[in-house]
């Protein structure tokens, strides 16, 4: 039997739902636990197949790993193959994440060319720029990355990024902590989870500063130990929720979620008539399911609005009294849910990296599917919000950041189920 969640619309959502840990901060973080002398135990992790693949990863180079009951406990001193490929590799996208702390403990590291989701071209070149700055020696032949820093080993240096791209951010801290002397990385990300791997870093006993800020300035040390660390809420996953309370209807409140990682989405469902409150431990969400257009949104590095957000917001848009227009500045091919939208009755325009929509009255159920993670969750929201029934399929990609979507929902109301799989 084919994977397929199956929605049965109009269906308004009520009640409170625990978001766990985010995806994009437990990846980097579990890499990072390459350059730790002791025992990671990292807390409140959700159960999804990026991060079972990733442990899945540390474990074939050598790692002790342990995922149980949110719960996720990892030892890297038994780390020895340095030579990272196969299956896994091609998979993740978040694999090249362990070509900084790989050089960084043993001054080589080759990685296969990472995975993910095909929304678009997402070069290393940045990633592999800075390296070279730290003193690396970066070779690239027949798909695999070689990065070698033998001799006088990594050391600190100005790196200015081209782009604020979070995973080059990120691995480059990795690779400078334990490099000598000080690296300034500028025109860095700014996103949460770029500050929650710093404050993981320092927290077993690295030097980083300003992280969250456009200039970070990482001092090398010559160990990290061993420790517990909670990391921080999944806020697109919380913003999923909050854009299914406004195009469903009703009052949802978001445990654990932070209010403040989500700025921009509170503008625009404020702006469309939502109500949202909270804080950095809850966030509420009220909506009586009639919405305005959303005007124009462009998606931005952080503090803009997220990319990861776009097809759900697309769905609101769909629904929402009069024209919208979104912006894709980010990846070039991430409109794919666009054309399911329309089976489901939208009425959506692609020109460029924009989106025109026109709302609707009603979307009708239909036969959708997922092409990628993101873009999956808005097709389940959409079903949420058609008349009739809903089908999706292609739900791996789904599980890839969502632990238990129809689980989450079904708590909030909503009718739907999981066919022919466990999740």
């Amino acid at each position: 039997m084919q994977k397929k969640i199956i929605i049965e619309g109009g269906k308004r959502l009520e009640g409170s739902c625990l978001i766990k840990a985010a995806k994009n901060s437990v990846l980097p973080i579990l890499a990072c636990t390459v350059l730790c002398d002791g025992e990671i135990k990292l807390h409140n992790c959700p159960d999804i197949t990026d991060i079972k693949d990733m442990l899945n990863i540390l474990i074939s180079i050598g790692a002790k790993a342990e995922f149980n009951d949110g719960t996720i406990t990892v030892d890297c001193r038994t780390v020895e193959k340095t030579t990272v490929v196969g299956e896994l590799i091609s998979a993740i996208r978040s694999s090249i994440f362990l070509l900084g702390p790989l050089v960084a403990r043993f001054g080589c590291g080759i990685i296969g060319s990472p995975g993910g989701c095909a929304i678009g071209s997402r070069p290393i070149d940045i990633h592999l720029d800075g390296f070279r700055t730290l003193g690396v020696d970066v070779k690239e032949k027949n798909g695999l990355v070689n990065c070698e820093s033998y001799g006088t080993g990594l050391r600190g240096g100005n790196i200015r990024l081209k782009m604020p791209s979070v995973g080059a951010t990120e691995n480059l801290m990795m690779a400078a902590v334990l490099a000598k002397g000080c690296t300034v990385i500028s025109n860095a990300a700014r996103e949460p989870e770029v500050t929650d791997l710093a404050n993981f870093i320092n927290a077993m006993g690295g030097r980083i500063s300003g992280a969250g800020t456009k200039t970070i300035v990482v001092e090398g040390v010559k160990r990290l130990n061993g420790g517990d660390y909670i990391p921080i809420p999944d806020r697109i996953v919380a913003g999923t929720y909050m854009i299914g309370c406004a195009v469903c209807g009703g009052c949802v409140r978001l445990e654990g979620a932070n209010l403040k990682h989500l700025g921009a989405l509170k503008r625009i469902l404020q702006a469309s008539g939502a109500k949202v409150l909270g804080g950095k431990r809850c966030i509420i969400v009220k909506s009586n399911g009639s919405l305005n257009n959303i005007g124009r949104v462009q998606t931005r590095v952080y503090p803009g609005f997220a990319t990861d957000l776009q097809a759900q917001l697309m769905v609101m848009a769909t629904i929402a009294d009069g024209e919208s227009v979104i912006v894709e500045n980010l990846f070039e091919t991430r409109f794919k849910h666009a054309g399911e939208l329309v089976k489901m009755g939208a009425d959506i325009d692609i020109v460029n990296k924009s989106a025109i929509i026109k709302g609707v009255n009603k979307l009708r159920g239909a036969e959708v599917a997922a092409y990628d993670l993101r873009g999956g969750a808005a097709m389940v929201l959409a079903g949420l919000a058609a008349k009739g029934t809903t089908a999706v399929s292609n739900v791996h990609y789904i599980l890839r950041g969502y632990e238990d979507i129809t689980k989450d929902l079904k708590g909030l109301g909503a009718k739907c189920e999981s066919l022919g799989m466990r999740i």
